[in-house]
């Protein structure tokens, strides 16, 4: 288990500003990391109009607050952005991102990234290996039209709602879910065969290695992550909110059958 904060990635040198000061990248997991998938926390001011085109990986980008509105390029096709939002673009997807008010999202890489990236002249990144021959193009999910859908699952006995947004058969390399913990919620997470990170977006808690007895504090932009087999409990001190990352990811029937296994 590990426990990752934003100070802790300042001392580390993994806070960085990519096209310049109008964007700050909080890089909680890369390449180095070794779980198969990278992930940062972006804060970017409103106002910032940029184009980005990733050419050899895939990402999945978070909406958790702010506005703006994301474009493809190639098919000058549009979508609102706001929290709750969850947009995905991969190799054939040079877009846009233009923001009207401050905003903060959190991009999950696979392959993952190094961290030492930057923004090249015609808004991408090199491409770190082979580029991936594939016909499909960048798309769009909501945790409101999911959980409209009957997508959501209670789990430990209602102490936790379980929304899957990325499976397997999204094919981009990892599995992502939104979780909520009500407050007082003492839950048990099993990884079983699967790395997972865990990025909290609001709330307090507290996550104890049950192996080893450590225990970490939980709150906003801290990352807890846990190799496979491993188990840790989960304390609610308020209502919490956050990101499951899982690699390999789970089939479409079940972060709470198979990827994120929660007891109470």
């Amino acid at each position: 288990m590990f426990v990752r904060t934003l100070e802790e990635l300042e001392t580390l040198g993994r806070i960085r500003f990519p096209a310049d000061a109008s964007f700050r990248s909080a890089r909680f997991l890369t390449a180095s990391d070794g779980m198969g998938f990278s992930y940062n926390e972006n804060k970017v001011k409103g106002g910032t109009d940029l184009v980005v085109w990733l050419k050899h990986h895939w990402e999945a980008n978070f909406i958790v607050s702010g506005k703006g509105v994301v474009t493809d390029l190639t098919r000058q096709k549009t979508w609102a952005l706001e929290a709750g939002v969850l947009y995905i673009v991969g190799p054939n997807d040079r877009h846009r991102l233009h923001l009207t008010e401050d905003e903060c999202h959190v991009s999950i890489f696979c392959p993952p990234l190094t961290g030492n990236e930057r923004f090249d002249s015609d808004g991408s990144y090199e491409p770190s290996g082979p580029i991936e021959k594939t016909d499909r193009r960048m798309f769009v999910k909501r945790v409101d039209e999911l959980r409209g859908a009957g997508e959501e699952t209670m789990m430990a006995d209602g102490q936790a709602t379980v929304i899957p947004m990325v499976t397997t058969d999204d094919s981009i390399g990892f599995g992502l879910s939104d979780v909520r913990l009500v407050a007082g919620a003492d839950v048990t997470l099993s990884c079983e065969d699967r790395w997972q990170a865990n990025h909290i977006l609001s709330g307090a808690g507290e996550v104890t290695d049950l192996a080893t007895g450590e225990s970490r504090e939980l709150g906003p932009s801290v990352a807890h992550g846990a190799c496979p087999g491993e188990q840790t409990l989960i304390r609610a001190y308020a209502d919490m909110h956050f990101l499951n990352v899982s690699c390999p990811p789970p089939e479409h029937d079940g972060p709470a059958a198979d990827s994120l296994q929660i007891s109470g």
